[in-house]
């Protein structure tokens, strides 16, 4: 029996591209677009308008360790927070071979479904491992305040290292591209990933700006002029991320003393 070709609506969650899937193997239905509410684009396509069901989406996703192993639910997990184009159509693809051949699939690096899914993986954790240095945080009101711009979902792999590394700080960081924060308070389960729609770190005091003067400085000053290669620098800190780094930085505030680009360092 052939499946219907369909086109799937879902509200863009991790958990309503689950409740896809589970509505699909049940009215054998075969997906060949996914869509959002907010995508104007008309579908030659019936279309399916699916409703996020967290029974279903977790009943989903306990079938991955089952059928294709640890490492098939992980790559569906991480899959989905890639930039990766058609990105549901893709994980869909492997999710329909996964139960079909089960474990050995991922070691199948030949097929071009694995390799897809693998290459945007391995590009949304190299990128997440850049932001584990190159986030800058400020200090506003006593809550520490960063702002990233990746093209990958990083939050949730940037978590456990900066609720690691802060255990005791209240801290933000802010998603530019997704319009997401993660925040962090002291205490058990203190954190939470939710979706921000307008985000504005405001105007930094002048003690941070001070602090931000003060790091500028110390960078310029460990610089070695006649070592000073531009092409080495871009290809371990690329350009894309400088405009959230305070170092790259100017601010426009003359109230407060100038410090040295260059030079010595200062004795203690």
């Amino acid at each position: 029996m052939s499946w219907t070709q369909i086109c799937c609506q879902y509200d863009g969650s991790f958990a309503g591209f689950l409740s896809c899937v589970f509505d699909c193997y049940v009215n054998r239905e075969e997906p060949v677009e996914f869509r959002r509410p907010e995508d104007m684009c008309c579908s030659l396509y019936p279309l399916r308008t699916v409703v996020t069901d967290q029974a279903h989406a977790r009943r989903v996703y306990r079938s991955f360790a089952v059928k294709f192993g640890q490492d098939g639910q992980e790559m569906v997990t991480r899959g989905f927070l890639t930039c990766l184009p058609d990105r549901e159509l893709w994980l869909w693809r492997l999710i329909r071979q996964g139960y079909q051949r089960g474990p050995v699939l991922l070691r199948d690096l030949t097929d071009p479904v694995v390799d897809r899914l693998r290459k945007a993986v391995w590009r949304l954790e190299h990128e997440a491992h850049q932001y584990t240095g190159f986030v800058r945080f400020s200090d506003c009101g006593g809550v520490l305040v960063g702002e990233i711009e990746p093209k990958n979902q990083v939050l949730p792999l940037l978590r456990p290292h900066f609720c690691g590394r802060f255990p005791q700080e209240n801290f933000l960081l802010h998603d530019r591209t997704h319009s997401q924060v993660l925040l962090h308070r002291p205490g058990p389960k203190g954190w939470a990933i939710l979706p921000v729609e307008d985000f504005s770190m405001g105007p930094a005091g002048e003690e941070e700006l001070t602090y931000r003067k003060l790091w500028r400085a110390f960078y310029h000053t460990i610089a070695i002029e006649g070592r000073t290669n531009p092409k080495c620098r871009m290809t371990h800190m690329p350009k894309r991320y400088w405009a959230m780094m305070t170092e790259f930085q100017e601010e426009w505030d003359t109230t407060l003393p100038e410090l040295p680009k260059s030079g010595p360092i200062s004795s203690m």
